[in-house]
């Protein structure tokens, strides 16, 4: 057996008096040392909690670190099993809560615009004769109610008949026919309708194709390929390129930009298996419509190139790419919710810190003032004091919370990095006090993305980097009408036959804010 024998040398270093620390200043020292590591430790803890948090979802934000620990141990644990933890472990006593019933709002009154169809319901022939002395019984009134229906959707043949003429008396007239009506797809097996019913259930119910084409021939026994109703897509796509950009022109014209992007996969045929992530870029303003822009990055070119020279507000979140874009007088905005979220997700990983909670508070009762405006519906010179008068003090006091939360928080926190983004845009948080017109948040853009991060589950990617702009194209439009309350399928009804030999001049008239106010007008 062999035997190891370790040699250990120690070097002794002379070290004067002068140089060695004095106890008061190693305890500093240690203690400084334990503060920074117990909030690196935090820091840990936080990264770990919110792992968790996104594995068990929303419910387990209620749970502790305890529970949420246990969970590692159940690998087959659900999320119902983990929400009904969360709410389980909310009840404070065994007793139940007495909670407070809300006021049923009653029976609802089906739309008045919506076409009615009576039913009269007769009575039995031995209720038309009185069992009394045998008469006949008058009608008197009947009894009404009403309910919601549905007729499922027909399909049927639409044969059209173009009527020809000819002269009976000579042959040199010729033949007269009545003209073609201008149609979406010429020659196409299909009507305008089943075209742009395929285009909204895509981009505004995310139906992808290729169930749509299964639907089809379930339905009607005809076996269309996904890839003819891409071509019907794109044809439409083509067509409302020319609106998406009189759209944009009536935008940029204006005072007022909210911005935002969100990722999107495009298959880019390049010998490589995957996608490539371009970005749809979304402007628009709220009351008005939207403007999609398709680009291939996310870096500043795209919404440079979009705004030119604009120089009204430009509200987004702090991504640096929209840093140096517009004309020179453009005033860049950012978005309190944004900063509201660091400290609301500074709150779930450790729901004791008061710090987080204050400075949540604040910031809903900043959100409160705009709130009371718009219920008493006033406009923007009212708002516009009102927020001078209670805004403003209050804004002092967030912005000594949020410094505190930073002096006490470790940088790389979640709470630190919340702090550090509010203060480091806080002037651009405090431009709504000098615009009267400019919103506290830019949810409106958010909510437009959404609808886009729903279809993105569903149809997955764009065909390719040509079809990009179209697809914008098609979603400005969907999604304008739906912020402009304007039925969709009626408006592409109207405006996509014959708008290619639309001449540019007409475009503006076109768009759907233009159509919209037209149909105030008239109504």
């Amino acid at each position: 057996m062999k035997t190891f024998h370790v040699i250990i040398v120690l070097t002794f270093v002379s070290v004067t008096p002068s140089s060695q620390p004095t106890e008061p200043e190693q305890i500093t020292e240690l203690k400084r040392q334990l503060h920074w590591a117990q909030l690196k430790i935090q820091v840990l803890e936080e990264k770990l909690r919110l792992q968790r948090i996104k594995k068990y979802g929303p419910g387990s934000e209620k749970l502790n670190d305890a529970q949420l620990q246990l969970l590692e141990l159940e690998p087959s644990v659900s999320n119902e099993e983990v929400q009904a933890e969360s709410e389980r472990e909310a009840v404070p006593t065994p007793a139940p809560a007495k909670r407070r019933r809300r006021k049923h709002p009653g029976r609802q009154t089906l739309p008045g615009d919506l076409p009615r169809e009576e039913r009269v319901i007769g009575c039995a022939p031995e209720q038309c004769t009185c069992q009394a002395c045998g008469e006949p019984m008058k009608v008197i009134g009947y009894d009404r109610s009403e309910q919601l229906d549905v007729e499922p959707a027909r399909y049927f043949v639409l044969v059209t008949k173009r009527e020809k003429r000819a002269c009976q008396c000579c042959e040199q007239g010729g033949v007269a026919a009545a003209p073609a009506p201008a149609r979406i797809i010429d020659k196409s097996l299909v009507s305008d309708r089943v075209v742009i019913d395929t285009v909204v259930a895509k981009y505004s119910d995310h139906l992808p194709l290729y169930r749509q084409s299964v639907i089809l021939e379930r339905e009607t026994g005809l076996k269309i390929s996904r890839a003819t109703l891409d071509g019907w897509v794109m044809r439409v796509g083509e067509l409302l390129t020319p609106i998406a950009l009189a759209m944009r022109r009536e935008l940029v014209s204006g005072s007022y930009i909210q911005a935002d992007e969100t990722p999107v996969d495009v298959q880019i045929r390049n010998g490589r298996p995957q996608n490539h992530q371009a970005y749809l870029w979304q402007y628009g303003r709220p009351g008005a419509g939207v403007v999609f822009d398709f680009r291939l990055g996310r870096g500043r070119d795209g919404p440079k190139q979009f705004l030119g020279l604009f120089e009204g507000i430009l509200q987004t979140d702090g991504y640096i790419a929209y840093e140096g874009v517009g004309g020179p007088r453009v005033v860049h905005a950012a978005c309190w919710a944004h900063a509201r979220r660091g400290f609301v997700d500074a709150g779930k990983l450790s729901p004791r810190d008061a710090a987080a909670a204050g400075v949540v508070k604040r910031i809903d009762d900043l959100f409160g003032i705009d709130a009371h405006a718009r219920e008493r519906n006033l406009d923007f010179a009212a708002r516009h004091t009102l927020r001078q008068e209670h805004a403003a003090p209050l804004l002092d006091l967030i912005r000594g919370d949020v410094e505190a939360a930073l002096a006490d928080a470790l940088p790389s926190s979640t709470l630190g990095k919340a702090a550090k983004y509010t203060l480091g845009l806080w002037r651009k948080l405090t431009r709504f006090l000098e615009h009267p017109e400019l919103e506290l948040s830019n949810n409106l853009a958010e909510n437009s993305m959404r609808p886009v991060a729903v279809g993105r589950k569903n149809w997955l990617h764009v065909g390719s980097p040509s079809a990009g702009p179209k697809v914008a194209a098609i979603l400005s439009v969907v999604e304008s009408c739906r912020r402009l309350k304007l039925p969709v399928r009626h408006y592409l009804a109207a405006v996509l036959p014959g708008l290619a030999d639309t001449s540019i001049q007409r475009l503006p008239e076109l768009t759907p804010a233009a159509w919209a106010a037209r149909s105030r007008s008239t109504d």
